[in-house]
């Protein structure tokens, strides 16, 4: 339906680049101005990126046994496969961008113990010694503490009513596919995980394809989230502004928001892990997957029916701009901490970026390991969600568990990036009105904390995103 009511965005040409380290950075995104619908204009003062337009993420257990000559098999065998689909696709939104994520049920069963010494590891190391440490929350923990983490709940967590508790799942890997066209995509998702000796399908036992969309109105046209939820029959999808990127009518690529170069980078930033200057994990990441359902009538119909009560949910209250007729494009002021708790004394409310906006950032100038300076309030964590129709997933292999419906339904595939899991922890639970050292008196799924009312979310997981040499099995070449 996409490619039959969509035109791609105009990409500027640019030369073919190899692809670089960091599977996660998408080559060649491209940065417009826009104004306060969202829309580009020569007097547009706002820079978004435009995103892919197709994004697809298919997440498997392993069909693969546990020993260092099958999985040192695989490893080559994926690799080959990866090199292939890079060779026919660059790693841009005109070609397709493939990141490959790790999760802890991998590392756990496949790699128990490295047999072989390397410069990076010593023999005999087990799991999960040879993990990048989060050398800053070990620090204040007293333990130590890995940059990849299981996923965990958080207050504000509720899933709909008879699904159960919120799923945190278990797969070994998770691929994200992005681009602006669904044939590369299918291309891309049939070379994976499809059968046949040159495809990687035969190591694979998919559990989920989770679909979706993001933008489409950057140009003044009617933007995917409303024109797919129109089509769907979505309860609500009549009030979601035309030209909006996504079902809640805001941008959610400013690039304000969105950590610059390889900031999410595991060794980036200076005492952040201990993956600098040498680490196996060097220029890697760590990713959270997360499925979220958007309660569209509770947003625009009930809980927030003028624009303004929209703006100070999702912002912060105080704000009263004027009405916008495309999608929320605005980027006031971050608020720290104690703004926000000032906030809530004078509103009895706090908003949805406003509570996070300096807790995913730098809060002092600082010059990465690269050399390149960072000014304070430099975002952190690197965004990559996007809407879905998914019921909650476009397939799952155990329907039951995953309460799956045919029926569309407004949702969000929450992809984000970021040095440490700690991090999207500590961010997550801002969100909630969670501070270290101080929580806010405002119950965290009422209509006074951002948008959480209108979200509920069901399945969350954590992985580990390596560097591209070693996106395929990573630590397998050390098994004895």
């Amino acid at each position: 339906m996409i490619d039959t009511i969509a035109k791609p965005p105009d990409r500027p040409t640019a030369a073919d680049s190899p692809p670089i380290q960091e599977q996660y950075i998408l080559q060649n995104e491209q940065v417009v101005m826009v104004n306060g619908s969202g829309v580009k204009s020569s007097k547009g003062t706002i820079a978004v990126r435009v995103p892919a337009m197709h994004d697809h993420v298919v997440t498997a257990r392993l069909n693969v046994s546990a020993n260092a000559k099958e999985l040192q098999e695989a490893q080559h065998h994926l690799e080959s496969v990866l090199l292939d689909l890079e060779r026919q696709f660059p790693p841009t939104p005109t070609g397709v961008a493939t990141t490959v994520a790790w999760g802890l049920p991998y590392f756990h069963q496949y790699i128990p113990t490295l047999g072989k010494a390397s410069g990076f590891f010593k023999a005999g190391t087990p799991y999960p010694a040879y993990l990048p440490v989060d050398l800053v929350t070990s620090k204040t923990e007293g333990r130590t503490v890995y940059a990849l983490q299981e996923a965990m709940t958080f207050p504000s967590d509720e899933p709909p009513p008879g699904f159960g508790p919120v799923r945190l799942e278990q797969n070994d890997v998770a691929v994200l596919l992005r681009s602006d066209s669904l044939a590369n995509i299918l291309a891309a998702s049939d070379a994976l995980f499809g059968p046949g000796s040159n495809r990687a399908g035969s190591l694979f036992k998919v559990t989920s394809i989770r679909q979706g969309f993001s933008g489409g109105g950057f140009y003044g046209q009617q933007g995917l989230p409303s024109k797919l939820a129109l089509a769907a029959d979505i309860p609500g999808a009549q009030s979601i502004p035309r030209q909006a990127q996504g079902f809640l009518g805001f941008a959610t690529t400013l690039d304000s928001n969105m950590g610059p170069g390889t900031i999410a980078n595991l060794e980036t930033l200076p005492g952040l892990t201990d993956q600098w200057p040498n680490g196996y994990f060097k220029q890697g990441t760590t990713m959270h997957l997360s499925h979220l359902f958007q309660d569209l009538v509770t947003w625009y119909e009930q809980n927030f029916p003028q624009y303004g009560d929209r703006v100070q949910a999702m912002l912060h209250p105080g704000l009263s701009p004027a009405p916008a007729s495309g999608t929320l494009a605005l980027q006031p002021a971050g608020q720290s901490e104690a703004e926000v708790a000032e906030g809530v004394k004078r509103y009895h409310a706090y908003g949805h970026t406003g509570s996070m906006s300096k807790v995913d950032s730098t809060t002092s100038p600082m010059t990465s390991n690269y050399g390149k300076a960072y000014a304070t309030g430099t975002t952190i964590p690197v965004r990559g969600d996007f809407d879905t129709l998914d019921n909650p997933f476009h397939y799952t292999s155990d329907p039951t568990a995953d309460h799956y419906s045919e029926k569309p339904a407004a949702g969000l595939h929450f992809v984000q990036f970021q040095p440490t899991i700690a991090l999207f922890n500590l961010v997550r639970l801002s969100m909630d009105g969670h501070y270290p050292g101080m929580t806010l008196p405002v119950e965290p799924r009422s209509p006074h904390a951002g948008i959480n009312s209108v979200l509920n979310t069901t399945h969350r997981q954590n992985y580990l995103v390596p560097p591209r040499r070693h996106r395929s099995f990573p630590l397998a070449e050390f098994l004895a």
